[in-house]
């Protein structure tokens, strides 16, 4: 079986298996419309769809694809939201979200220049035209571009920063790991009038997130 082979199959029990925990049928779609191959260095392809975080430069990695899928699950979009994604990484977190909001719009920034640059260009060359990626400047998130229906964080906090809560629309979710540098819970938080309302989803591990309200750099 050649490398191509292997990778199908790879992806075909990788589908087989986000089926059994995902309940989402759009979310499926999106991720089965997205080559994650295209988003990981190329000596990192024939693992593109083992079900495993892997390494994209800078210390930063591309999320695995059920994390991927239940953060973005968790966010419940409909298709006409304004998104916030806090660390693009290679793009393949936002190129899903950029499908699941045909109507809406993707902001997405990051903190590492090179990694922006790469990820704005293979975004762009591979059609997800609704997607914006910017540089991060030194408040968490995008507060110069208004409020949002939903934020996704794939790196994490020592808590739930005040600055992307102020960020989110009333009824917006923000999906965030919120503990230690080591270990974290997965988080969805809800902004209501009176303020937010949060939902545990479960054990993971992430990055850090870097800046204010957030992690010093090391």
């Amino acid at each position: 079986m050649d490398g191509y082979a292997v990778m199908l199959k790879a992806r075909r029990d990788l589908f087989r298996k986000l089926s059994k925990e995902i309940r989402s049928k759009a979310v499926m779609t999106a991720l089965g419309m997205v080559p994650r191959e295209r988003f990981v260095p190329p000596e990192s392809r024939h693992l593109a769809y083992q079900d495993i975080p892997l390494p994209i430069g800078e210390n930063q990695t591309i999320s695995q694809p059920f994390i991927v899928a239940m953060m973005t699950e968790a966010l419940e979009l409909r298709g006409d939201e304004r998104v916030l994604e806090v660390g693009t990484g290679s793009g393949y977190q936002a190129a899903v979200l950029s499908l699941l909001v045909p109507l809406g719009h993707l902001i997405t920034v990051e903190r590492v220049a090179a990694l922006q640059e790469n990820a704005k260009a293979l975004l762009a060359a591979l059609g997800y035209h609704n997607v914006t990626v910017e540089l991060a400047g030194p408040t968490l998130g995008a507060p110069q571009r208004g409020s949002f229906d939903a934020i996704i964080v794939p790196a994490a906090s020592p808590q739930i920063p005040d600055s992307l809560v102020s960020q989110l629309a009333i009824g917006g979710r923000l999906v965030i790991p919120v503990g230690t540098r080591e270990n974290q819970e997965l988080m969805r938080a809800l902004r209501t009038d009176e303020g937010i309302s949060v939902r545990w989803l479960g054990h993971c591990r992430f990055v850090p997130l870097i800046g204010k309200e957030a992690f010093p750099e090391q």
